[in-house]
């Protein structure tokens, strides 16, 4: 019997893998319903400026959910999928009530940054487990965020 999965992987590599891509399936999914809200509920002279980020914010962040779910099936694992197990595994905590554009902004700001803290864990297991395609997949979503990371720094200043 092989110690392999179905894309040649060691199964204990792709396991763990699989543990935090789930950790960051949570991740993104609580940061992502946070941005919802900061959409739907921003308020003041900034509403139409950052309503508008807000939304391209969370279109992408529900497209890389997708993606993280179906990378951890790709390994031959299952994605977590109930909205409870995302609270209790994320490190990104629910925000409610906020409208404050600068509190929203520093908001996504450190959302960003412990996203990207998680994926370039997951970068490095990737790497030493062989993986191109995970390593690929979160190496392309760091250089994104990190450029949205030095904006939303610079939009703050």
């Amino acid at each position: 019997m092989s110690d392999t999965n179905a894309i040649g992987l060691h199964e204990a590599s792709a396991s763990q893998l699989a543990d935090k891509l789930n950790a960051l399936l949570a991740n993104y999914q609580v940061f992502y319903m946070n941005v919802r809200g900061y959409h739907w509920n921003i308020k003041g002279r900034e509403f139409f400026e950052l309503h508008a980020k807000f939304e391209e914010f969370y279109t992408d962040l529900l497209t890389k959910i997708d993606e993280v779910a179906e990378r951890i099936l790709t390994l031959g694992h299952q994605p977590i999928h109930a909205y409870s197990d995302y609270v209790a595994t994320a490190s990104i905590q629910e925000e409610k009530n906020v409208h404050d554009g600068a509190t929203c902004v520093r908001g996504v700001l450190t959302g960003y940054q412990t996203l990207i803290e998680l994926q370039r864990e997951i970068l490095s297991l990737a790497s030493d487990a062989d993986d191109e395609g995970t390593a690929a997949q979160v190496g392309d979503y760091i250089r994104e965020q990190e450029k949205t990371v030095w904006m939303l720094g610079a939009y703050l200043d």
